[in-house]
């Protein structure tokens, strides 16, 4: 029976907001959300005896660092050819190098924190929709050979079985370096280790209004005031209007998954044999990964942020697609389906930055889980330095949208789909 809640959540003994954590009334750093990012700088400056709160509207870890695909991937949203040709090739490889960071981040975080989140160097697949993005994909095994030092390779459409049980691809690229986890123990494991060091985590404190003067700041919550000299806006796709100006430049995007009955070993490991974290080159895209002989399946099945109804409606898509990759699995069972929402910027890179007090970490764009335990504590030794001029992702304007036609809501997201679904078909 399919189940709308996120399959995750049953792995793991979430945060229930049953024992709340009392507000702090001084503290050094006000982090508002309890994702990846806020946790992973909270669990930096704790370390480093900073006085941190973590303040979250819902719970722990409630956002889309419990409900991803749990890939820890390489790269950025923009493929590194069009980074280099848009800031160059010193900062592109500036950039392509903290991605590999960031890796290493989460992979040193989980052992030193000894979370236990399955985290494993699996690799990752580009699998190519049409013959022509596989012919893109020959090209960029020598570009990043030249460009970054990198070894990648293509698998043609006549092995690709070698890789993925399906023949509905025209070849692949597989790259060593990625990694997959459990995004739901992760983010529960990078808590504990936060409140370990010192942070206080306080759930079901939605911030209401920043006051700023002289002193600082005063941080009104549903549960509470906090005053803070600093403060971390890591709100990710749930930005909203306390932080006005990161809002109108921050889009959230619904991405949908549904999760498969536990699989016979034998079915799993035909489907994926070597464990690799998979998505195609569409640009209305699917991810896909196995986890405990499941197939989780991902996908843009609608841009709009998570409802019942969308929910239920990107299952049924979700479904016909994995159909369309794996017509093997037609017999199995849909048993979870959930929703998520991600944080996209208008120029698809991730921004970091501070002025006044107030710091920020936004636009991870599907890269989250990498990328987001990075800059957190990539901004926290920010703050710590005071400042972070030399740092790549914050030496480029964070951008609106054009003539200011946003204010938040993002009323255009459907015509956005339907131009990608457009793309899909005539590219």
């Amino acid at each position: 029976m399919l189940q709308e809640k996120t399959y995750w959540h049953d792995t793991v003994t979430m945060p229930s907001g049953s024992d709340l954590t009392s507000l702090p009334a001084k503290v050094d750093v006000a982090v508002i959300g309890a994702g990846y990012t806020g946790l992973s700088a909270a669990l930096s400056l704790a370390k480093r005896g900073v006085r941190v709160v973590v303040l979250d509207a819902e719970i722990i870890g409630w956002g889309a660092s419990s409900r991803n695909g749990g890939m820890v991937l390489p790269g950025l949203k923009l493929g590194m050819d069009a980074v280099m040709r848009k800031y160059g090739r010193d900062v592109a490889r500036q950039m392509y190098k903290c991605s590999l960071d960031s890796i290493e981040t989460v992979e040193e975080v989980v052992k030193q924190e000894h979370i236990d989140c399955g985290f494993t160097r699996t690799g990752h697949v580009v699998a190519a929709s049409k013959p022509q993005h596989y012919e893109a994909l020959a090209v960029e095994v020598e570009f990043m050979a030249r460009e970054f030092n990198r070894t990648v390779r293509v698998v043609p459409q006549a092995e690709q079985r070698s890789e993925i049980g399906s023949d509905a691809f025209y070849g692949l690229l597989v790259d060593e370096s990625s990694a997959g986890l459990n995004p739901a123990q992760y983010v529960v494991g990078l808590a504990r280790a936060a409140a370990g060091a010192g942070a206080a985590l306080c759930e079901q404190a939605r911030v209401t209004k920043l006051g700023k003067s002289a002193a600082g700041f005063a941080v009104e919550t549903a549960r509470g005031k906090v005053l803070a000299d600093k403060i971390l806006v890591a709100t990710s796709g749930y930005t909203g209007r306390v932080t006005r100006g990161l809002q109108k430049k921050v889009i959230p995007i619904g991405s949908y998954i549904i999760a498969t009955e536990r699989l016979r070993e034998d079915v799993a490991e035909a489907l994926n044999p070597h464990g690799r974290m998979i998505f195609d080159t569409k640009h209305y895209l699917h991810y896909f990964r196995l986890w405990d002989q499941r197939l989780i399946f991902g996908g843009r099945a609608a841009f709009s942020p998570e409802t019942g109804s969308t929910v239920r409606q990107s299952a049924e898509i979700l479904r016909r697609d994995m159909l369309q990759v794996y017509p093997q699995l037609r017999d199995a069972q849909i048993e979870f389906a959930w929703g998520g929402t991600l944080d996209f910027t208008f120029d698809m890179m991730p921004h970091i930055g501070g002025q006044d007090g107030l710091w920020y970490s936004l636009g991870y764009a599907g890269h989250g889980v990498a990328m987001a335990t990075y800059l957190g504590k990539t901004v926290a030794e920010g703050m710590l330095s005071g400042g972070l001029k030399d740092h790549p992702f914050a030496a480029y304007p964070f951008p609106g949208a054009p003539l200011g036609l946003y204010n938040g809501q993002p009323w255009f997201l459907p015509f956005v789909g339907m131009w990608y679904r457009i793309l899909d078909l005539v590219e």
